[in-house]
């Protein structure tokens, strides 16, 4: 039988864990309004990032209502990979990954191709880089601290 964690932990945990939901929420309601409103097709990179972070939004909220900071737990290898395939996108848009690790330029949308620049430097790839961050620093903080 698990043992519950003490009121403390679980206190403790609750704001970080709704930061990083509620940036999760931000991220997947923005992918949704720039691919179904906006009409701008995602790249398979798009596609393995919004894999990544559409369910945090689940993970996260149910660990939310009562507190518990073991959701932690799942929502860490989500947010990781996710960075890591949002991290390789930005340094492929921005041209450090040569042209020859282009993972879906035959066919369909581009991943090396730049859709939206908002005030000359925030590319998609940029603000998924930051969301996951974001993600990760909070989960960081949530995490269980183990007193001797």
């Amino acid at each position: 039988m698990p043992t519950a964690l003490p009121p403390a932990a679980s206190d403790r945990a609750w704001f970080p864990l709704f930061a990083a939901w509620t940036i999760a929420s931000i991220s997947t309601l923005g992918a949704l309004f720039l691919g179904e409103v906006m009409g701008l097709a995602p790249c398979v990179l798009c596609w393995y990032q919004r894999i990544f972070m559409f369910p945090l939004v689940l993970v996260l909220g149910a660990g939310l209502f009562p507190a518990d900071p073991r959701a932690v737990r799942y929502a860490l290898p989500l947010a990781l990979a996710g960075w890591l395939v949002a991290a390789y996108h930005l340094l492929l848009v921005s041209g450090f990954v040569p042209a020859s690790l282009v993972p879906c330029d035959a066919g369909g949308v581009s991943c090396s191709e730049v859709t939206v620049r908002w005030l000359g430097f925030i590319t998609i790839p940029l603000l998924s880089v930051a969301a996951f961050s974001l993600i990760l620093l909070a989960l960081v903080a949530a995490l269980p601290r183990k007193h001797p």
